[in-house]
């Protein structure tokens, strides 16, 4: 009998207590991309709603977003966009501040990298306070993108990032969640 998606997952990713601070406890999914058969069935899952509809980019948020994004797009035939921190991107780009647990930050994205009216799905690891990916919504639908929806492996629901997202109207899918984090 096959394992659940729940069990799967929760048995590939690594808990990494008091890091990056203590009370943290990480969630790391470098133990899930590492198991082939863990990684495939996370990208399965996040394509699956999607597949044979039009998508005409994915955007991955920096560093693992790129890791899964690249994969969701091959698998719906669609163009890649990396959503970088300021000063990493070398072409003109459009920057956009968002808020973090401790301060402030800028992200970026080529100017070029969006066509008024692409639809487009947003990538990363892990939804927490939900700043990042609320900072990668503005930032697309300030290029003109249509946001599908936000992709996500991991939830912490009580730290309120995919409420921060649906109250933008964005439609979030996630494959697990763990509370209390």
């Amino acid at each position: 009998m096959k394992p659940s998606l729940e069990d799967t997952l929760r048995a590939a990713i690594r808990t990494i207590p008091d890091y990056p601070k203590p009370g943290i406890l990480f969630r790391d999914i470098t133990t899930l991309l590492g198991d082939a058969g863990a990684f495939r069935r996370a990208v399965d899952e996040l394509v699956h709603p999607h597949a044979g509809n039009k998508v005409d980019k994915i955007a991955g948020i920096e560093a693992r977003g790129f890791i899964l994004g690249g994969a969701i797009a091959h698998q719906l035939s669609a163009g890649f966009i990396p959503i970088r921190k300021k000063g990493k991107l070398p072409h003109k780009t459009v920057r956009i501040a968002y808020s973090l647990e401790y301060g402030l930050d800028e992200m970026e994205i080529h100017s070029d990298a969006v066509t008024p009216g692409e639809e487009v799905i947003l990538v990363d690891d892990l939804i927490a306070t939900g700043g990042t990916a609320e900072g990668a919504v503005k930032l697309l639908r300030q290029m003109g993108a249509e946001i599908v929806s936000a992709c996500f492996v991991i939830d912490l629901p009580d730290l309120g990032g995919r409420a921060k997202l649906e109250a933008l109207g964005v439609d979030v899918r996630t494959l697990i969640a763990f509370e209390g984090d």
